[in-house]
């Protein structure tokens, strides 16, 4: 039987040589590609080479592939049909089409309500349209990241165009309601959207009943290839085009489509559908460990809402430390983290996530993200335990030596 806490007996050298397997804790980041997606799609670039779009064979067998692909996201998305889903670049693009598609469809309308704490595609999507006269509420969160309910109910008018609310905070995991916040949305008269690219293959999402308009993911969030993601369409949502072209996705989304990857993102979300609730459930298992395990060192505390929130993420904040030096000293250990969003990076500003909760300054600066995959060990989180706590222990030492040698200066120097 495991302990409760591993023995911290390991010592990580300073550098990758020498390690046996590196370690990922960077999965809100991006993940790894299965190795049975990458096979997946191989075919596609030399074999099944065709354009879905040809009606002579070559573009036939592919475009079956295409229609299993759409087969297998509408699965796990849970949604009533194919056509509901439009392949794009990513998450980004999904988002932006959301945004800008609203505000053209619906007339009469110009504003839009969205949160505090949301990724900058939409963040900065919203910040342009502002410039050009649209009018954005931005909803505040509480300190542990949970949404205004009656903030959120009064932004809402008979002016606003759309809603857009993230499905599960990317730094914090913390998990919006995002079906009754559509059900609000509705009865102000708006289409309400969903930047779900954290919450696709790791939590159960059932479209099929939803009151949720439109929803945006992203393949390499869930072990599938870069460059390809999804918009949700529901049935009958008003939508206009961001990119017009030729007649590929029911004229939603102009230009050849990108076979390869979209047959990986059919194979990934296929390979999520199977495995998603045991592998939360032991996921959620290897965040609580490592979470417990680091916060047993004391002076330190996991932000965001804890009882509801991705099984596969923990932010932890360290009092009076930075979280760039613990991040720096990981990664010479071989084991990759992140300083909140991995967007942010080469940024010395505090993330906006953690200031809109109000985190305060000794904490918010010794945020560490540690996300998790169904390829993390019990063995790989009991190994980032035991760095980590030898690592904060050695930056703690050192701050502690550094005030005494301040403390003794300036005291050497009111004495003369």
């Amino acid at each position: 039987m495991r302990s409760s806490r591993p023995d911290c007996g390991c010592r990580r050298g300073p550098g990758l040589s020498g390690i046996q397997v590196p370690i990922y804790l960077d999965n809100n980041a991006t993940t790894r590609t299965d190795p049975s997606v990458v096979q997946a799609m191989l075919p596609f670039f030399t074999e099944q080479f065709g354009n879905a779009s040809s009606t002579h064979v070559f573009g036939g067998e592919v475009a079956v592939a295409l229609k299993q692909a759409r087969g297998s996201l509408r699965w796990l998305l849970g949604c009533a049909y194919d056509h509901e889903i439009v392949f794009t670049s990513g998450g980004t693009e999904a988002n932006n089409a959301a945004i800008l598609s609203a505000l053209a469809t619906q007339e009469g309308r110009d504003e839009i309500v969205t949160t505090s704490v949301e990724h900058s595609a939409i963040l900065a999507v919203t910040e342009q349209l502002g410039a050009r006269g649209a009018k954005t509420h931005v909803v505040p969160v509480d300190s542990r990241g949970r949404l205004d309910i009656e903030a959120f109910r009064s932004a809402l008018g008979p002016r606003t165009a759309i809603a857009s609310v993230m499905w599960a905070n990317n730094e914090t995991g913390t998990i919006f309601p995002v079906e009754f916040l559509a059900g609000l949305t509705h009865e102000a008269g708006a289409l309400f959207h969903t930047d779900a690219v954290q919450a696709v293959g790791k939590m159960r999402v059932d479209l099929k009943d939803s009151a949720i308009d439109m929803l945006s993911l992203s393949a390499h969030k869930l072990h599938g290839p870069k460059g390809i993601g999804a918009l949700y369409l529901r049935k009958g949502t008003s939508f206009r085009p961001l990119i017009w072209g030729g007649s590929q996705e029911r004229r939603r989304r102009g230009g050849t489509e990108n076979i390869p990857a979209i047959v990986g993102l059919g194979k990934a979300a296929e390979l999520a559908a199977e495995r998603l609730e045991p592998e939360r459930v032991r996921i959620a298992a290897l965040r609580d460990r490592l979470e417990q395990g680091i916060l047993h060192i004391g002076e330190c505390v996991a932000l965001g809402d804890i009882s509801n929130r991705l099984a596969n993420t923990t932010n932890i904040a360290f009092d009076h430390l930075e979280g760039e030096a613990i991040a720096h000293h990981l990664n010479r250990a071989g084991i990759a983290v992140s300083l909140g969003s991995a967007c942010n990076a080469g940024s010395m500003e505090p993330s906006h996530v953690l200031q809109a909760m109000r985190v305060p300054a000794w904490s918010m600066h010794g945020a560490v993200r540690f996300s998790l995959s169904r390829e993390t060990s019990f063995a790989e989180v009991d190994e980032v335990v035991c760095a980590v706590s030898d690592i904060v222990a050695r930056l703690r030492a050192t701050s502690r030596d550094s005030a005494r040698l301040a403390s003794h200066d300036s005291q050497s120097r009111s004495s003369t």
